[in-house]
Formats: structure tokens, sequence, C-alpha cells
């Protein structure tokens, strides 16, 4: 799928059509002088195991909707990759975890399409080892399902996101 998504219409400031954005990054009006910078965003991602399975959800909505996928999201601002994974679980599966829970994995990018823009993202990657299989989803609007998956047992092709199948290949299978 193409990241290149021209979401403009019309310069933001002085509403012309002479404008670049290139590489879905940079937007430039020829007119005005406008710059604006589509940065990364920054999203963190859980990687809950027991045993020798890893807890993944069903997405509910798009992008992906009805694939395999991480609890987790986005970073607001003023906030740590620590925190956000923690209030993250909590909305998500009603979990409290705190930051000591959390073992470091690596970060991957990864291309966001959601209503035809084109957010690059930055994923984060924790790991928490859980006791026991018992969990329950907070944000049925979110989820479809949880799904304890063995690890000899992960089809890469059901994960929506290219970041998390790069991790959980590259990592965990």
């Amino acid at each position: 799928m193409s990241t290149e998504t021209n979401f403009f219409k019309f310069c933001p400031n002085c509403a012309s059509t002479n404008f670049t954005y290139d590489n879905n990054f940079k937007f430039h009006c020829q007119d005005c002088d406008f710059v604006l910078y589509h940065n990364i965003a920054a999203a963190v991602a859980v990687i809950f195991t027991f045993e020798d399975k890893i807890l993944f959800t069903v997405r509910n909505v798009n992008p992906d909707k009805g694939k395999l996928d991480l609890p987790g999201g986005f970073i607001d601002p003023n906030e740590t990759a620590e925190e956000a994974a923690c209030r993250e679980i909590k909305e998500e599966l009603g979990l409290t975890i705190t930051s000591d829970n959390l073992s470091y994995v690596t970060t991957f990018p990864n291309n966001y399409i959601y209503r035809n823009v084109a957010y690059r993202t930055m994923d984060i990657f924790y790991e928490c080892a859980l006791k026991g299989e018992s969990i329950a989803i907070a944000a049925q609007d979110e989820i479809q399902e949880l799904v304890w998956i063995k690890r000899d047992e992960i089809d890469l092709n059901n994960i929506g996101f290219i970041s998390i199948r790069n991790v959980i290949k590259s990592k965990y299978i």
C-alpha cells in the first residue's frame, strides 16, 4: 500500500492550490511560503506473553479492521512512552500495569493510513510477562476479540501492521 497520500487540497494559510507536498513530509506553498512538516508520530505497543503464547487483539476499527494487532496506541503530548503504554493498557484492557512491568523490546517504523492521511509512526515495543491468560476487553469499540497464539502458530499474514509483523518475526518466532 502506498503511503503517498496528498490530503491537502489548499494551503492552510492562504488557500492557494500552488503547493508541493514532497514525500508526504514537507508541505510548501509557493505563493505565501507557508511550510508544514508532517513529522512522525510516536506510538507504543505491548507484547503480553504467557508461557509460549502472545496476546493479540483483533482490530474493531480501520485501518486493518479484523486483523491482528497488539494493545497500545499513540503517545499523548507530555507523556513518556512508558506512561502511554500503561495508560493504553488500562483503557483497552482495564489492566493496571506500571513501567516496572515493561521490558523494552525495540522500535520499528510504521505507516498508519487513517481517513486518507498517511501517518508515519515510530512504534515503541515493550514486553510484559503475565502469570495467566485471564484478560478482558475494556475498549470494545476498538477491540473485537483477544486471542492468545502460540509462537510457532503465528501467521504473520494475519497481522495488520508491518511494524508488528517485523517485530514478532524478528524477536518472537
